[in-house]
């Protein structure tokens, strides 16, 4: 399912004519989309992998068999709307179940009819989150694998520089000569691809 490159809208609706409405209107705006005729299709086009490429979903409330509300609550339950956000479709004004779904971390709740224009830049919004989460979590995987390659000293010194404690305070708590908490402070630099303590810490920060 998915495209590293590729931004995809995924549009979940029981009724052909209105997943063919939506693919036009996007394709008028240049965007990819993969429509599902249910829940359980969309389920099951997933799998078991994480989103890898930039997307959004827009999910009908009510459908024969597994609902969107349900999808939702299953989706809420892996993470996937904190990279994919969920915007609800539906033709029956609910306002508690709206506001209830975006608490619970849907993007938004569009009643039908709609603005076309005004869904499609919602759309568009969904799709930039999608891509600066997406980035989010690779910047926080890439500093996850650099400080798996430091030994559990380096781990401890890294600890203290970040914190703000001197070379000699570090010496200290951690029972070494400054000589080697400078060279395991060289080698977390290194390691960390950092020139300062801020910038070690700002580095943290994204873990």
């Amino acid at each position: 399912m998915n495209h590293p490159e590729a931004a995809t809208v995924h549009i979940i609706d029981d009724d052909p004519s209105v997943r063919e409405a939506m693919a036009w209107l996007l394709r008028t705006r240049r965007l990819l989309s993969q429509a599902y005729a249910s829940a359980a299709a969309f389920e099951q086009a997933l799998g078991a992998d994480e989103p890898a490429a930039p997307g959004c979903i827009l999910l009908d409330v009510r459908m024969p068999g597994l609902s969107g509300l349900t999808l939702f609550d299953r989706l809420l339950a892996r993470g996937v709307p904190t990279l994919w956000p969920v915007i609800f479709l539906t033709g029956h004004a609910d306002v508690p179940t709206a506001v209830d779904t975006v608490k619970r971390g849907a993007f938004d709740f569009c009643e039908k009819p709609f603005s076309d224009n005004a869904l499609v830049d919602r759309v568009e919004q969904a799709l930039a989150l999608s891509r600066e989460r997406l980035a989010q979590r690779a910047g926080r995987r890439a500093v996850q694998a650099r400080m798996d390659e430091l030994t559990e000293r380096e781990r401890a010194v890294m600890e203290r520089v970040a914190g703000g404690l001197a070379n000699k305070q570090i010496a200290h708590e951690l029972a070494i000569s400054v000589r080697t908490v400078e060279v395991h402070r060289a080698r977390v630099f290194e390691k960390m691809d950092v020139k300062s303590a801020v910038e070690l810490a700002n580095l943290l920060q994204k873990l």
